[in-house]
């Protein structure tokens, strides 16, 4: 009996910390980081709906002994990967193929292939394309460009991150937190840095969900009082017609031009032509709501998976968080200035508030938008038209996203 006993306990995680707490101390630390983001998505309800499943994720796969997310298997997997590519004759008993996943896997590492294979983030994106209204941008185009301006974050980062020492793939995949889009981020980095995805999938939801705090700063300091009391023009009506075809033709266009963004626009504007057809109203909401919320959870807990002791505790997770926070300024800074910029040549005067809405966190930069420009102006609604760059900046980061794919993958 007492055999027994003492074997069982050697089995618990409690023995595995306590045996070599030296070692073991990325452990504590790992839990620790996962009970304060719970606490954050909590209580703070910092993006709850995708940080709660992140959090515990990195919460599971940091307890030892449990066996459900297997780093080393992952690994071994894309070390051979990189062989075969490489044309290399691979005789090495340690390189893992994908049936030993599905057979010495645990659960986790059976979600995460759902990330590892870029199909939760697209899924993801024909739900948000099945809740988005066009109409704003239809209406007025010159948003499309207010959209693409914010994106700069993203490549200023991306040379930020260079001069820091990152390669390409990781600095890609850096960069793209600058586009305000969790799922972007996640599909760039599951392609090109999947070893960094715990990192960048954390920082890029924290700045999303402080984007009241971080914006808001930013766009007083570049604008003045007058600049933010401009009333811009109502936006005109668009049609049925306008607003069917315009997911068919962006997606057309945005295929030819960086194949590489069609997994993500082409799922986008599917997701928004059962919205706007009008003929497909189940589709659409069984993508709003039910397959929405699935892969949501399956995303979550997947990504957090991957934020084992020792790939986050790394001097290189204090770097991205640090320029994801430049990454997410640059692009708000240079939304604002480009339309400053396009007021030195357009008749009808843009609020330059509407352009710190260039990056993708929608509708929350849009609200933003309209926080501030009501408090320079309380008559003053530019809802609608800050949607407009909004939604063009979650076209605008998976075209960047695509570029980026298509120089490094």
């Amino acid at each position: 009996m007492l055999d027994s006993l003492m074997d069982f306990l050697k089995q618990t995680g409690f023995y595995a910390i306590g045996a070599n707490i030296v070692d073991n101390y990325g452990y504590i630390i790992m839990i620790a980081v996962s009970l304060v983001l719970l606490y954050l998505a909590i209580v703070k309800k910092f993006e709850p709906l995708l940080l709660i499943g992140i959090a515990f994720g990195m919460l599971l796969t940091n307890l030892p002994g449990a066996g459900l997310y297997n780093q080393g298997l992952w690994d071994s997997f894309m070390a051979k990967e990189i062989a075969n590519e490489a044309g290399e004759l691979i005789a090495n008993p340690n390189y893992h193929s994908f049936g030993a996943i599905l057979k010495e896997g645990g659960l986790l590492d059976f979600l995460y292939i759902g990330v590892k294979t870029c199909i939760y983030p697209c899924l993801i994106f024909v739900g948000i394309g099945a809740m988005t209204d066009f109409g704003p941008l239809i209406a007025n185009p010159k948003s499309l460009l207010l959209g693409a301006a914010a994106q700069v974050g993203i490549f200023a980062t991306f040379v930020g991150a260079r001069f820091l020492g990152f390669d390409g793939l990781e600095s890609s995949s850096i960069g793209i937190i600058g586009g305000a889009d969790g799922p972007t981020a996640i599909f760039v980095t599951s392609e090109l840095a999947p070893h960094l995805l715990g990192a960048i999938a954390v920082a890029a939801y924290s700045y999303m969900a402080l984007v009241p705090v971080i914006q808001p700063p930013i766009m007083k300091l570049l604008t003045t009082k007058k600049e933010r009391n401009i009333v811009m023009k109502e936006l005109r009506p668009v049609s049925k017609t306008e607003k069917i075809l315009f997911p068919i033709v962006v997606t057309i266009f945005v295929a030819l031009l960086v194949p590489s963004a069609t997994p993500l626009v082409g799922c986008l504007m599917l997701g928004n032509l059962w919205k706007e057809s009008g003929v497909a109203e189940r589709l659409c909401k069984t993508a709003q709501n039910e397959l929405m919320n699935i892969v949501t959870i399956f995303l979550g807990v997947s990504v957090g998976a991957t934020a084992t002791a020792g790939v986050f505790l790394k001097v290189e997770t204090l770097s991205i968080i640090a320029l994801g926070v430049v990454a997410f300024g640059v692009a708000s800074a240079c939304g604002v200035l480009f339309a400053k910029f396009m007021n030195l040549f357009t008749k009808n005067k843009i609020n330059p508030l509407i352009g710190s809405a260039g990056v993708s966190a929608v509708p929350m930069a849009a609200r933003v938008s309209q926080s501030v420009g009501q408090k320079a102006n309380p008559s003053n609604f530019l809802l609608m038209h800050a949607m407009g760059p909004n939604v063009a900046g979650v076209i605008g980061s998976a075209i960047a996203a695509g570029a980026l794919i298509a120089l490094f993958g």
